[in-house]
């Protein structure tokens, strides 16, 4: 069961960060990978929403709950249905001396045992690099 985690310092106050990740139905505007990911429904510190992406020509599919902790302006994430077996993480930020960590989890698992043991590096590495372009993506659009 692979487990990426990528972290990236940007140089705003987590004040400023945390609203641009609990927007997530914007991502696709910054965010070259994602198709589209759309609020299914918005309920008290919750989200259901439907995301498409675009991994190197192929479209991966999954809907996630995503469960905000507005005080402590945390995200985690789990799908409930999709193309992998299960998909999971949190975006975590961590004030610094000068702007914000975030750090990105995703602990997910292809779902297929014959040969995920051939594809979850492959996998692991893919997920880490789009992960990566993620936070770039945001880092990018706070620092401009």
């Amino acid at each position: 069961m692979p487990y990426v985690e990528v972290m990236l310092p940007v140089k705003a106050e987590p004040y400023k960060v945390y609203p641009i990740l609990k927007e997530m139905e914007k991502y696709p505007e910054f965010m070259n990978d994602l198709e589209s990911v759309e609020v299914i429904e918005r309920k008290n510190n919750t989200t259901l929403t439907k995301w498409v992406s675009n991994v190197d020509g192929r479209i991966i599919k999954w809907t996630e709950l995503d469960t905000f902790d507005d005080e402590k302006m945390h995200i985690s994430y789990k799908q409930t249905e999709g193309d992998l077996k299960r998909f999971e993480g949190e975006w975590i930020l961590t004030p610094l001396e000068v702007g914000t960590e975030i750090k990105l989890t995703v602990d997910f698992e292809f779902g297929i045992p014959m040969i995920s043991g051939l594809l979850n590096p492959i996998l692991k590495k893919k997920v880490r690099e789009n992960s990566m372009n993620m936070l770039q993506a945001i880092k990018d659009r706070l620092e401009a």
